[in-house]
């Protein structure tokens, strides 16, 4: 049997994916997540063999989840399965650790292909995400920049705490760090993506696409 965890914000869209999922022979879902933190708990106490994702998820971006459960579980293979198609998107998410991308619109049946290819070792990209990719390997030198640039792990836990209008206090207590150590990390948040203040840093957060 493959151990599946899904991800997704759309209660119904993830009743409807479980199943689906549920329905084949080969498959069984193994955890539910909401959330973003809650997808990362989830794999990581149930270590699912592949995990599918999507990428707009509250409380931690869908790109940081991958990038946290391929560095915590690089065994556990990631389907992202999203309604984003931009370019950067793909090469942003295999670049985090995805092993297939598959767009919402796509068939049922695909999507247990994709889960199945993946858990056999293999990758799955839907045809328009292998175009992308296809560019990217026959274009090199284009610039794929992370948004994320060099934040930290916890920098970026900070960025996403700051966009979503939570003050220096709030984020203390939600990291369970001092007041004077979440105000450093968000000056060196800041500092790094190159604004000035809040406002602007929701503004590079909605240009970049890493509003939750």
């Amino acid at each position: 049997m493959i151990r599946v965890m899904l991800a997704d914000d759309h209660t119904i869209l993830r009743q409807g994916l479980v199943s689906l999922l549920s329905k084949d022979a080969d498959c069984t879902v193994v955890a539910e997540a909401s959330n973003g933190i809650e997808a990362v708990e989830k794999a990581l106490e149930t270590r699912p063999q592949v995990a599918v994702i999507d990428i707009s998820m509250p409380e931690l971006n869908g790109m940081e989840v991958v990038k946290r459960i391929h560095d915590k579980l690089p065994e556990c293979k990631i389907l992202v399965l999203t309604m984003h198609e931009e370019q950067e998107y793909v090469i942003h998410m295999v670049r985090a650790g995805a092993s297939g991308y598959l767009l919402k619109d796509s068939a049922s049946e695909e999507l247990i292909d994709a889960v199945k290819a993946l858990a056999s070792g293999k990758t799955y990209y839907s045809q328009y995400a292998a175009s992308v990719l296809a560019t990217q390997y026959s274009q090199p030198d284009k610039e794929w920049q992370d948004p994320y640039k060099n934040l930290t792990q916890r920098e970026r836990e900070v960025f996403h705490l700051v966009v979503d209008g939570k003050t220096t206090k709030d984020i203390a207590r939600a990291l369970d760090i001092s007041v004077k150590t979440a105000e450093n990390h968000r000056g060196k948040v800041l500092e790094k993506l190159g604004v000035s203040n809040t406002a602007e840093l929701v503004r590079y957060a909605a240009k970049h696409n890493l509003l939750v």
